[in-house]
């Protein structure tokens, strides 16, 4: 086994475990703010305590979903080491993308602390996309461009005209 092999498989494999514990820590984040509304009948303009805590709540279950799902597709990429099909890639592109977003917002809302957490989880995403490299629609590997021979190349063969 190569060490690309072994990369690829390891940063999809770290991939799947981060995304997961995200995936928890944002569910239990999601609890506690459920939680909190309901205990405390907080209101936003005049909105149903009950209906914002349960919004919390069904809101913390779909991100955690969508980073399970996420996760169970970076770890079946890294077992079978190899890329993710059309379908995951849209998935973890769209995981990916989400991450760069809420990055920027987490800057100015959350801090530099949450900033460098989005990023590294945004980078573990592209670099495991980036890794297994572009599929045909068959999910076959594209052959790379053969390489130029260096009589082909540009010049070669080629005598002055004039002395």
């Amino acid at each position: 086994m190569g060490v690309g092999v072994v990369l690829r498989r390891l940063v999809a494999a770290v991939a799947a475990v981060v995304v997961a514990g995200e995936a928890a820590v944002l569910v239990f984040v999601h609890v506690v703010l459920g939680r909190t509304t309901h205990n405390q009948s907080m209101s936003i303009a005049g909105m149903d305590p009950d209906v914002m805590s349960k919004a919390t709540y069904a809101l913390g279950a779909g991100i955690g979903a969508f980073l399970l799902l996420c996760a169970a597709l970076l770890a079946v990429t890294a077992v079978r080491d190899r890329a993710p099909g059309a379908f995951a890639r849209v998935v973890l592109v769209s995981a990916a993308v989400t991450h760069g977003v809420l990055g920027a917002l987490a800057v100015g809302l959350v801090g530099w602390g949450a900033f460098a957490a989005l990023m590294l989880v945004l980078c573990l995403l592209v670099l495991c996309l980036v890794l297994y490299g572009a599929k045909d629609g068959d999910g076959a590997a594209v052959p790379a461009p053969p390489a130029v021979p260096p009589a082909a190349q540009a010049g070669a063969g080629l005598t002055p005209t004039s002395p």
